[in-house]
């Protein structure tokens, strides 16, 4: 199957956010070593797929919280067929297809930017400098294709690669180690978004209980990261760009996507049941108990009491206080008089 039309269609949107740079008046020429017009064309060409594929993400969102709603079944699963994988398999099979959850749903928006990322790779490592005639990418003019094959970033072309060869470096006009200082830098800073992003989801929505998915999330967390250390080697600078800017709008529609739709509350520790209103249960007593025991544990003078003072400031008498009267002994109104003690009818006078 050929590829032609993602080539024709990244080296169109190059060549449209190149185009609309240039009319703003960002100049052409290089400043502080740069040529900011195909940067920014390369920032934009992240922009530009990630709002095309910015249903599917939302999707994937709501994909991988089905699976979260899941869990407690794959769980019971798991146990019912522990020992038995084939089975395993099946009946987890059947219940994503009943309750429509696909696990692979959170890889679909990076399968889906793999061509745009191939295509990119293909256009930049077609420039050449030596080449002025007889051009022939996708399109390009020969003054488009001659200030791409020269743009730099920070003295080093978008074109020239960490693992560039000496007669590559040449060709291009560069100095081999600046080429793999910036080249280096990016690389990392590419490797350590990408395990950022993987790791924010993993954060908000938690570890995966079934085995595939979980083995998925472990790769996207891991295995990707590590393989960037060795392949970055052989991707342009240009690319490295795509990748780091691509990774850092991930991680802001992330943290947006995920505010607008907060994962499941997790499941509270054994014996204390999750509280459905969202508030923190509260072990302060209630302020109707609290002003009780203030009013029994306060031994202040009352105004009036026994302790209360003459208006020459001499301390009073004490006053006699009636004695505390049992309310349950008190008869009830028509009721006759009852002796506390004997509870029965007092004796008449005689």
């Amino acid at each position: 199957m050929s590829l032609d039309w993602i080539y024709w269609a990244i080296s169109w949107i190059l060549l449209f956010w190149h185009s609309a740079w240039d009319r703003i008046g960002v100049p052409s020429r290089e400043v502080l070593g740069t040529n900011w017009s195909w940067i920014l064309a390369i920032v934009f060409l992240v922009v530009t797929v990630r709002v095309v594929l910015f249903p599917v993400f939302v999707k994937q969102i709501k994909s991988q919280r089905a699976m979260q709603a899941l869990q407690p079944k794959v769980k019971e699963l798991q146990e019912k067929h522990k020992g038995d994988r084939e089975t395993l398999q099946k009946e987890m099979m059947e219940l994503y297809r009943v309750e429509k959850a696909n696990p692979l749903m959170g890889c679909l928006p990076m399968f889906l930017q793999i061509p745009v990322f191939l295509g990119l790779f293909h256009i930049l490592r077609r420039l050449n400098p030596e080449q002025t005639v007889n051009v022939d990418l996708y399109g390009w003019t020969a003054e488009q294709y001659y200030d791409a094959s020269r743009a730099n970033l920070f003295t080093a072309p978008i074109a020239g690669k960490f693992g560039s060869t000496a007669e590559e470096l040449a060709a291009m006009g560069a100095n081999g180690t600046t080429v793999k200082v910036i080249a280096g830098i990016l690389v990392l800073v590419m490797i350590v978004t990408t395990y950022l992003t993987s790791r924010q989801m993993i954060l908000k929505t938690g570890w995966a209980e079934d085995p595939q998915q979980k083995m998925i999330q472990r790769l996207m967390l891991y295995g990707i990261p590590a393989s960037l250390l060795v392949s970055g080697a052989i991707f342009p600078i240009g690319v490295i760009i795509y990748w780091v800017v691509n990774n850092l709008v991930t991680l802001g529609q992330q943290q947006w996507v995920l505010r607008k739709f907060p994962p499941p509350p997790m499941p509270a520790g054994k014996g204390k049941p999750a509280d459905r209103s969202g508030t923190r249960s509260s072990t302060r007593p209630a302020a109707g108990s609290a002003r009780t025991a203030a009013a029994t544990t306060d031994t202040r003078p009352k105004p009036g009491g026994i302790f209360a003072r003459k208006a020459n400031g001499a301390k009073a008498e004490p006053e006699p206080q009636p004695a505390p009267v049992n309310e349950a002994l008190k008869p009830k109104p028509g009721a006759k008089p009852v002796n506390p003690k004997k509870r029965r009818p007092a004796k008449r006078p005689g």
